[in-house]
């Protein structure tokens, strides 16, 4: 009987597996077309499921032992399932081979029920407390009815009443595991998951590779949507992005926002966004709502606008771009893209950039800064520094990119502390002065694309008049927009961040330091330094040789919780239960640490910004400049004389 019956459930299954692929790759397709390699990818996606995937699984030992153990043991079982009980192939070596799948998949689905039997917080409930039952169940009744073909049992072993169970038990698990994967439900993340990996919109992201900087946006195509107000206004890959989201919850418990109690939980939107690729409610969501906000109040579909549908707009605002969430995420899934995509209709189309958003983009179009300073002071900060202008030398092997710290009093500390260790070290370098404007990254993060483009494009003429070999700044947003974002507007330069700089001058040898003679310090990795760019050591390398001892925060390096201060966060200002930098500073004051020392203009600010008592904040540029052998630092240069303008008259 159940040579009869298991070939029927197995290929009942299997086709309307197919016809559920379908229908889902057709919900995928209602999306915006996206240039990829198909076959290309799909013949790279074993690898980047093998090696990229679970090289970040690897980092909870626990899931990925599991994870291995469940999911290399049901597709090796599904196959063999196929072959043995499908066609009918009674071969003793297979039958053996398929009890070795289903007995491994059983072990991992056990660990994955005891998981589940008290799971965190940060993973979703519902459907998802039955897989572990689905997989036992499978793997259980397919390794009995696989004794007989081993041969451990006799064929018609049991009689009708244990054929009938195993067949009940049979569907129960084919359900799950074959029609789970395309129709909905907790398997749907392996089928959508796996064509994930073979066309993901950053094919960079792998072999170890990193992709970090926003996709343009073509402003000079008539047809081509000013950002994504609908789900449809997705690329089709970013849609079957959304769809492979395992509702792990590691995106929710990384986020900064979330934690501050302010409306954004990173696994809900993405959920939020594949109830709009399909049509629905979020009232069957089973996780962790938006703090402050009610389950089951937002609905949605491919063709209505997202903001006021499925999520609202303050939802969209509290990011901060720290990409905490997407170094997470074990699918590799994209969040920051997709919130700043949203961002772009609201400001670009709608004009609905909250709090003083609007305020700040007025001033980068009047006075190229976010402050609306006048333009004039840029360099006030230097006034008896005699710092070289490219405008008068036109080459240097330096560019000093200072940014829009040059009108933040606190900040031009860093910026004169930093100019004291180039001159230590006899760095041939030289500044933009009143020619320089903001990098642009502000704007960018708003969503405003169009004033990002707009004084990008005229920092890259500007830079376009110059020669020099690789621009240094203290600004780590600055410095990414100009090494990963710049180079798709045609500019394209060698960028370091001023740690990373000062590390090189160590390393050389010329720079010659003394100890540091204060108190315990930790540091705080900057995200823009460490998740968008990797830049981890560096800084460490440079307060080593100061002979610091740095004191590890828990969050550190990849994992370093968000100071708040990225994203236009301080600008939109969305309330939450808690400060974003106060939580920072406890992270802090865990380690006793007396310093805490930092690399980035708005992490000084926003941790600076925090009530005292705490510890004190400085830039590694200071810490270095306390720290330089008086006799080592080189005397100003001399102010250039001053050109005679003759006039010629005609």
């Amino acid at each position: 009987m159940l040579n009869t019956l298991l070939p029927i459930l197995l290929f009942a299954a299997l086709a309307l597996a197919v016809l559920g692929a379908v229908r889902r790759v057709n919900m995928w397709r209602r999306g915006r077309p996206s240039q990829v390699d198909l076959l290309g990818g799909l013949l790279a996606m074993p690898k980047r499921y093998m090696v990229d995937l679970h090289h970040v699984v690897a980092r909870d030992k626990y899931i990925a032992n599991t994870h291995v153990a469940t999911a290399g043991g049901a597709v090796l079982a599904a196959v063999l399932a196929v072959l043995v009980h499908g066609f009918g192939l009674h071969d003793r070596m297979l039958g053996y081979a398929l009890l070795f799948a289903t007995a491994l998949m059983f072990v991992g689905a056990c660990f994955v029920y005891a998981r589940r039997r008290n799971p965190p917080a940060r993973l979703s409930k519902g459907p998802w407390m039955r897989l572990p039952k689905s997989l036992l169940m499978f793997s259980a009744t397919f390794f009995i009815a696989t004794l007989p073909v081993a041969g451990i049992l006799p064929m018609n072993f049991g009689g009708w009443v244990l054929a009938a169970v195993l067949g009940i038990g049979v569907l129960w698990g084919v359900s799950e595991l074959f029609l789970g994967l395309t129709w909905g439900g907790p398997m749907k993340h392996a089928f959508a998951g796996a064509l994930h990996l073979a066309w993901h919109r950053r094919a960079e992201r792998f072999g170890g590779g990193r992709s970090t900087g926003l996709k343009p946006l073509d402003l000079n195509d008539p047809t081509a949507p000013l950002g994504v107000e609908k789900p449809k206004d997705f690329t089709w890959n970013q849609l079957l992005g959304f769809d492979a989201c395992v509702q792990c919850g590691k995106c929710e418990a990384a986020c900064p926002a979330f934690a501050a109690g302010q409306p954004l939980n990173p696994k809900k939107l993405i959920q939020d966004m594949v109830v709009g690729l399909a049509g629905g409610t979020d009232a069957n969501f089973a996780g962790s709502p938006y703090p402050g906000k009610a389950i089951g109040e937002h609905a949605g579909n491919p063709h209505q606008p997202i903001v006021n549908g499925l999520v609202d707009a303050d939802t969209l605002w509290s990011c901060t771009t720290c990409r905490a969430c997407v170094e997470e995420c074990p699918m590799m899934i994209e969040h920051v893209d997709a919130i700043v995509d949203m961002r772009r209709h609201l400001t670009l189309e709608k004009g609905a950039t909250p709090n003083k958003g609007a305020e700040v983009l007025d001033n980068l179009i009047a006075t190229d800064n976010p402050g609306g300073f006048n333009p004039g002071g840029r360099m006030n900060w230097a006034a008896d520094l005699n710092l070289d202008l490219f405008g008068d030398r036109k080459t240097a092997d330096v560019l000093f990119w200072v940014g829009d710290g040059a009108f933040d009093m606190r900040n031009q500390r860093t910026l004169r502390a930093f100019v004291k260790v180039l001159k230590a070290a006899k760095v041939d370098f030289a500044v933009l002065g009143l020619e320089e404007r903001d990098s642009g990254d502000v704007a960018r993060r708003l969503g405003d694309e169009a004033t990002f483009q707009l004084l990008a494009k005229r920092n890259i003429g500007t830079l376009a008049k110059y020669g020099f070999k690789r621009i240094v700044t203290c600004d780590p947003h600055s410095f990414h927009v100009l090494k990963n974002e710049y180079g798709a507007l045609g500019g394209n330069y060698q960028v370091l961040h001023h740690s990373t700089f000062m590390g090189e001058l160590v390393s050389a040898g010329q720079l010659h330091l003394g100890q540091h003679k204060g108190g315990s310090v930790t540091y705080h990795d900057p995200c823009y330094l460490g998740r968008y760019n990797g830049e981890y050591q560096a800084p460490r390398d440079v307060l080593k040789a100061l002979g610091i001892e740095v004191k590890e925060m828990q969050r550190s390096g990849f994992r370093s919780r968000c100071c708040g201060g990225g994203g236009g966060a301080p600008i939109t200002d969305i309330p939450g239960k808690q400060r974003i930098p106060d939580m920072r500073m406890e992270d802090i004051r865990e380690t006793q640490a007396e310093v805490v020392a930092v690399g980035c203009p708005q992490c000084t600010a926003m941790l600076e910004g925090v009530v005292e008592p705490r510890p004190l904040v400085k830039d590694i540029a200071e810490l270095v400049a306390e720290a330089l052998v008086e006799d080592s630092v080189a005397p100003a240069r001399p102010a250039p004389a001053k050109r005679e303008v003759v006039e010629e008259v005609h």
